[in-house]
């Protein structure tokens, strides 16, 4: 098909473009990995006031109402910059949770606050190392109370509130938790600029949220759409670190030639920009389908989640090899999309588990 983003798309994302390369750029992502603030809150709520957060939230809700399209575009460039801000955690997983399962009550109350940047959120599903499933979820939800521990939530540390994937008394169970009386402990992680924390639940009050025994389809159904936004996510930053590499091997100059004249970092930058421009065209009919709902939404998204996935690492990667000795000192910025490269990869579920919802969808699509 022949798909691309309309000119006011297009203009959305440069205003985003523009607002994140004056106030975003990656001294703010190093201040933040140095512990010199939490997250950038200031251009949270920066985008807020441009209406980014409400882009495909309903007018009904305090939204924009815009639709998806340019709300993929903003992660794009989000991903750019590696913004340090909770934007993936509220948006792509917490609103679009609430906007698809939420009671009128329930979108009213956070919806709003969400698109005016008013409140953070996040998605508390991981329990172990294992991969999380339906029959293993250990937190529990009975009575109005949830009791149990999330690990390495995203965004855990500063969030108000987590949409919390739990165990109930006819099946799995979604609900939304106010985290301000629930204990947090800082986690570690490969991109300490997350602000990740473990979350431990003794009996705190908590609302259902959606269809009580539906809640590991609801979540499939939610992470699906969410990854298309995470590709695109990835898809900025794979961007940029290619465009890191390409500009180092221009100005770099061995045995008096620029290092971008030698062959094998020819061959090195060619398999980068192939693996960006496939995970383009996944990305972008992905989006397509994302907001019409198409029938084959499933597929499309893991398609796009697979190669944006494997071209983020890839450029990731090699945009080290290709600084080389100087690539792995703290003071070049390649570790930094290396970092962020590695916690989108484990975001939704890795690689593996994306390439077996990916099989798993293509008797659906043939059918």
């Amino acid at each position: 098909m022949d798909f691309d983003f309309s000119n006011e798309d297009r203009m959305i994302q440069e205003q985003v473009r523009r607002y994140l390369q004056d106030q975003c750029q990656l001294n703010r992502h190093r201040s933040v990995l140095d512990g010199n603030e939490t997250q950038a809150l200031d251009v949270w709520q920066g985008l807020a006031a441009m209406g980014v957060q409400g882009t495909a939230i309903s007018e009904d809700y305090g939204g924009v109402g815009a639709g998806y399209l340019p709300l993929c575009l903003a992660a794009q460039e989000i991903g750019a910059v590696l913004a340090p801000i909770p934007f993936s955690s509220s948006i792509y997983l917490a609103a679009e949770a609430i906007s698809l399962f939420g009671s009128t009550a329930q979108k009213e109350r956070f919806l709003t606050k969400l698109a005016s940047g008013e409140i953070i959120a996040t998605l508390a599903l991981v329990e172990d190392h294992l991969e999380p499933s339906p029959n293993q979820l250990q937190t529990k939800f009975k009575n109005g109370v949830l009791s149990g521990s999330k690990m390495i939530v995203p965004h855990g540390m500063i969030a108000n509130i987590a949409i919390v994937v739990a165990s109930g008394d006819s099946g799995p169970q979604l609900v939304i938790a106010d985290l301000t009386e629930v204990q947090r402990t800082p986690v570690q992680s490969v991109d300490p600029t997350l602000a990740a924390a473990s979350l431990h639940f003794n009996g705190n009050s908590v609302e259902a949220l959606g269809v009580a025994g539906n809640g590991w389809g609801q979540l499939q159904q939610l992470l699906h759409r969410a990854a298309v936004l995470f590709a695109f996510e990835q898809l900025g930053g794979a961007e940029q670190a290619l465009n890191m590499a390409v500009a180092y091997a221009k100005e770099r100059f061995a045995f008096g030639r620029p290092i971008g004249s030698f062959q094998a970092l020819k061959h090195m930058m060619a398999d980068m920009y192939v693996a960006l421009k496939l995970a383009e065209s996944n990305a972008y009919y992905a989006a397509w389908a994302l907001e019409n709902n198409a029938p084959d939404l499933n597929l499309a998204a893991a398609t796009a989640r697979v190669s944006a996935t494997q071209a983020f690492q890839l450029c990731a990667r090699d945009n080290i090899q290709i600084h080389g000795g100087m690539g792995f000192t703290w003071e070049f910025d390649c570790h930094l999309y290396y970092r962020r490269s590695n916690y989108l990869t484990l975001a939704l579920g890795g690689l593996t588990v994306w390439e077996n919802k990916l099989i798993e969808a293509l008797p659906q699509a043939v059918a």
